[in-house]
């Protein structure tokens, strides 16, 4: 896509924030900006100028507020997984983003990103989704305020994910399949920028995740910010200390890890780890481990790492679970794992599944696919590595339910045997 401006002169430069804070112009690090096509520079720069000041503003910030307690369910519960501890010889906090209204924590950025084009004038939202859980949280607050929505998903993961296809609908989103490419989120983006390019005027896009031009990573970070300001408090009400040893999540483009790591981002003395999709395994060619497989590239509207040939065409990940089946990640964890302030590790969908299938046994709950990519880190660290500090509390985001990954866990039952009463 066409840049906005060329920016190679600001790559080279020192940036005088604190290390982990994107610039005036959206670089965390080398990584960010704004490559967009200019149809869509009004719309951005308009976002650039006003964001920071509407969603600080008073009346804002009350409604927000409101809006996630008496609406999303906030607080979410801190909660001490006893069985998993006992395994893992840790103590071992989940906490249960799963119980968000809608099921995930995407409706956290969705209800700040409703908010925000209602103070723009817009008329109309446009969203991408990949489990469908962003295309049910922005379907939500589109049907709460009586805004259109549209919605565009792969048509791939339209068929693994029906049930939440069926939400989307009922809620009164008007749902495009994607059917070019790998009919997957990577596609389905591509669809939203492309409806957005066409009604620059009236349309705001409710991206997903911290990925996209800036300022969009900063902005869904500040959103889902709320994850870690609320771990710091209840682990000082559980342990008497608000820092935990670790704090792990999984990764896509990022956004419910950046929201968990938000607060932490500066205190080195918390082990950051985020877990990406190793798919069929790293070097299969089925995978979506970017740090792994890729390199400094441009992916919708941003400089990040990106899975991509020798000539720059982007490679069609997989993974199981359709959240993570992206070929890139959100600049700040670019920075982050080149600056080395997270560890990344990755999850075959074979260990992903061993891990959701753990937990669902051990402690009654029924995690998402993606957020198995995550469980699926506590036998990585604290099973085959002991080097790893054994004090401390570990904080797993438990980033969505299982709700709309039943037929994929039935499958595996099935194969492996197992009946359903």
């Amino acid at each position: 896509m066409q840049q906005v401006k060329n920016h190679d002169d600001v790559v080279n430069k020192p940036i005088d924030l604190p290390q982990f804070s994107p610039d005036e112009r959206g670089y965390y690090g080398t990584f960010g900006g704004s490559f967009i096509p200019e149809m869509l520079y009004r719309n951005v720069e308009e976002l650039q100028l006003k964001y920071l000041d509407i969603i600080n503003d008073v009346q804002f910030k009350k409604e927000y507020d409101q809006l996630l307690r008496d609406y999303v369910g906030r607080p979410t519960p801190l909660y001490f997984a006893e069985r998993l501890s006992k395994k893992y010889s840790r103590k071992i906090f989940l906490k249960r983003e799963d119980l968000c209204h809608t099921g995930a924590h995407k409706i956290n950025n969705t209800v700040g990103q409703i908010l925000l084009a209602q103070k723009l004038g817009k008329k109309r939202i446009i969203a991408e989704t990949g489990a469908g859980q962003h295309g049910v949280a922005t379907a939500t607050v589109c049907a709460l305020k009586g805004i259109e929505c549209i919605i565009y998903m792969g048509e791939k993961d339209m068929g693994r994910q029906a049930p939440n296809v069926a939400r989307m609908k009922m809620l009164g989103a008007k749902v495009i399949p994607a059917t070019s490419g790998s009919k997957t989120l990577k596609d389905a983006t591509n669809e939203a920028i492309r409806d957005w390019i066409n009604h620059p005027d009236d349309t705001h896009y409710i991206i997903g995740s911290v990925v996209g031009p800036h300022p969009y990573p900063d902005m869904v970070a500040r959103f889902q910010s709320i994850i870690s300001k609320e771990i710091k408090e209840q682990l000082k009400q559980k342990t008497g200390s608000e820092l935990p040893a670790y704090v792990i999540a999984c990764v896509g483009g990022g956004s419910n890890a950046a929201g968990a790591f938000y607060h932490f981002l500066d205190e080195p003395q918390v082990q950051l780890v985020a877990v990406e999709a190793a798919g069929k395994g790293i070097d299969s060619g089925l995978s979506a481990a970017t740090t792994q497989l890729g390199r400094d590239g441009i992916l919708h509207g941003s400089r990040s790492l990106v899975m991509q040939t020798s000539d720059g065409q982007v490679i069609e990940p997989h993974s199981i679970s359709a959240g993570l089946d992206y070929p890139g990640i959100g600049p700040l964890h670019a920075h982050l794992y080149k600056t080395k302030r997270a560890l990344f590790l990755s999850a075959t969908d074979d260990e992903a599944l061993k891990a959701s299938f753990e937990v669902a046994k051990l402690e009654g709950i029924i995690p998402a696919l993606e957020t198995g990519h995550a469980f699926a880190a506590l036998e990585k660290l604290f099973l085959k590595d002991d080097r790893m500090v054994e004090d401390g509390s570990v904080v797993i985001c438990l980033s969505g339910r299982g709700d709309k990954d039943l037929s994929a866990y039935m499958k595996i039952m099935e194969e492996k045997g197992e009946t359903f009463t």
